[in-house]
């Protein structure tokens, strides 16, 4: 039997004000925060769930780096059942991906070390042109005793998964739904994208909804045990939750950075903790107050990082916590249901909707010098509050549609980029959403968002100059829009 593990409740019943978290939602947005979901829970009610159209509660997301924590359980699950040991040696479950003479490092490296990324090694052991992940993390030379230094390394976060599915002899996510996900409601449509050689990429892979990352949140928060079940020990939460390793070699240290490290989970402040995705996945758990934040998003490339909207998190909402009720407010209540319903992405650039230049630059093609991007030619159409962004490269003409007003939905134009496994192209255009602002009265910027199983961004400016004009493309994405990145300059093309 499934469990509801969302009842409902208003801010107030459960210590917080809806004016906070009007604030906070608000200065979110006021920060250029790319948020496509967001929700607070306390004391087991949700308080707050939203989401930026064109996102829903039900609509799957990558969650990216948090798929590590799911990783971490999966190993907690394999512990409790007795099958393995955190001192086990590494290598004694990879004998087939062995060099003939490896290194005493490699040898030595325990799943400990793994878990609370203390690898031997200096940096990520695979690459895109790697045709098997595994063999690379105990063939690539280490460089450092295992367990010795914090590293943030991937290679060692997908060998444990790969390890997760040799023992158990399925795909990681789908073990962790039988032993314990499926019964909290879990998405039965969630699942993992692969590496080149068919294990689930459990460094960045799993998909699966908002509510999902919420109920492993729940997982811990309640030690393990949930409707009276144990699922998980609460000895192995309370290890991989708690700091195994020092994180600020540098002495910084920020809301998210430098409080330490455990199993495949973020220590903050506080006895706080967090499963953190690249691009604003994020899952904060503050034990101490009976408080669980999620959200998803899109924040690569810009300035706002993990500690930024957790420093807003906490001046607006954790700070403000109270231990008993607050006085009912309706008004603000009603105003942030009404917020929460209608909740819009946002939009990063500044600028107007039009200009004064749009009517002598519309539907002119430029000729374009030779270029980074191989774009030969380059034209904008302009109507009705929407446009078109029109080039030529050596594979044909391509389109990216945007608003001027609003995101326009669409598909990127490209059919190169990778499906469900690493390396192997899907042949289908990503969906995407783009937007555009005249930021000056001759310059145009088209700032588009890829929003399907992978995520990243692009911008385009557009500087015209009497007959002239100067372009820049930038991304910033993970293995693909790598067409789309340098200056070009060109001229109308008259006739």
């Amino acid at each position: 039997m499934k469990i509801n593990l969302f009842p409902t409740a208003q801010p107030e019943l459960m210590g917080i004000s809806s004016k906070q978290i009007l604030s906070f939602l608000q200065k979110a947005e006021d920060n250029a925060i790319m948020l496509h979901s967001m929700l607070m829970m306390r004391r087991g009610h949700v308080i707050a769930e939203g989401y930026y159209e064109p996102f829903t509660e039900d609509r799957m997301h990558r969650m990216y780096s948090v798929s590590k924590t799911f990783a971490s359980t999966a190993i907690g699950l394999l512990v409790d059942e007795g099958r393995i040991s955190l001192d086990d040696h590494v290598c004694d479950y990879f004998q087939d991906k062995l060099p003939e003479n490896p290194h005493p490092y490699i040898l030595d490296m325990r799943i400990r070390d793994l878990l609370k990324m203390a690898t031997p090694h200096g940096t990520t052991t695979y690459s895109l042109a790697a045709e098997d992940w595994a063999s690379t993390f105990f063939t690539t030379e280490p460089n450092h005793p295992a367990g010795t230094i914090f590293n943030y390394d991937t290679s060692g976060s997908y060998i444990l998964n790969v390890l997760v599915e040799r023992v158990t002899g399925k795909p990681y996510l789908e073990y962790l739904k039988d032993k314990v996900l499926r019964e909290l409601g879990f998405s039965e449509e969630a699942w993992c994208i692969k590496a080149p050689e068919g294990n689930s990429w459990g460094g960045s892979g799993v998909i699966c909804t908002t509510r999902d990352l919420a109920r492993l949140a729940l997982l811990y928060m309640n030690k393990g045990n949930i409707g009276g079940k144990q699922y998980l020990s609460e000895e192995y939460i309370q290890e991989a939750s708690s700091k195994q390793i020092d994180n600020a070699p540098t002495g910084h240290r920020d809301y998210i950075h430098g409080n330490g490290y455990g199993y495949q989970i973020w220590i903050l402040k506080d006895g706080a903790y967090a499963f953190c995705g690249m691009g604003m996945q994020l899952a904060i758990c503050i034990p101490k107050e009976d408080f669980i934040f999620i959200c998803t998003g899109d924040t690569q490339g810009s300035a706002q990082s993990y500690a930024g909207i957790a420093e807003l998190l906490w001046s607006e909402i954790v700070e403000e916590l109270q231990p008993g009720s607050l006085p009912e407010d309706k008004a603000a209540a009603e105003k942030l249901t009404e917020m929460l319903q209608s909740l819009h992405a946002v939009n990063p650039l500044i600028g107007k909707t039009s200009s004064p230049v749009a009517e002598r630059i519309n539907g002119i093609n430029y000729s374009l010098n030779s270029n980074p991007m191989d774009i030969k030619n380059i034209k904008v159409e302009l109507q009705d509050r929407e446009g078109q962004l029109i080039w030529e490269t050596s594979e044909g003409e391509k389109r990216l549609y945007f608003g001027m007003e609003n995101y326009k939905i669409g598909r990127f134009p490209q059919t190169n980029y990778f499906g469900d496994t690493i390396g192997t192209p899907s042949g289908e255009m990503y969906e995407c959403m783009a937007i555009g602002r005249w930021t000056e009265e001759n310059k145009l910027v088209i700032r588009c968002y890829v929003i399907d199983d992978y995520f990243g961004n692009m911008t385009v400016t557009l500087g015209f100059k009497g007959e002239e004009l100067g372009v820049f493309m930038q991304k910033t994405a993970e293995w693909f829009l790598d067409e789309y990145q340098g200056f070009a300059g060109g001229r109308a093309i008259k006739g």
